[in-house]
C-alpha cells in the first residue's frame, strides 16, 4: 500500500494532534461496503482519500466530493464534524 503524509500536515497537527492524516486511493483504504456501493462507475484507483484510517476521520479538503458525501452516511466523521461534535471536540 502506498501512502504519503497530507501536505497541510502542520495545520492539520494543529487541529487534531491525535489523528494522523494520510492520502489513499479509495482502493488502498479498504473503505466500507457501504460506502462503495455508492461510487459506481468511478475507478477505485483513481479518486483519494485524506484520512486517518484507524480513528475513520476523513479531511474533506483532500478527498473525492463523491467520497466525501459518501462517508458522511456512514461511521465515518468529517474533521469538521469531529472537531465540533465528536471525539476531536474534547481535546
Amino acid at each position: 500500500m502506498s501512502t504519503r503524509s497530507c501536505p497541510d500536515w502542520p495545520d492539520l497537527l494543529e487541529r487534531a494532534p491525535d489523528l494522523l492524516f494520510k492520502h489513499y486511493t479509495v482502493a488502498e483504504a479498504q473503505l466500507p461496503a457501504e460506502v462503495l456501493t455508492q461510487l459506481q462507475d468511478v475507478s477505485l484507483d483513481g479518486i483519494e482519500i485524506c484520512c486517518d484510517l484507524d480513528k475513520h476521520v476523513f479531511n474533506v479538503e483532500h478527498t473525492d466530493q463523491g467520497v466525501a458525501d459518501a462517508l458522511r452516511d456512514s461511521h465515518w466523521y468529517d474533521l469538521r464534524e469531529w472537531e465540533a461534535r465528536g471525539p476531536g471536540s474534547a481535546a
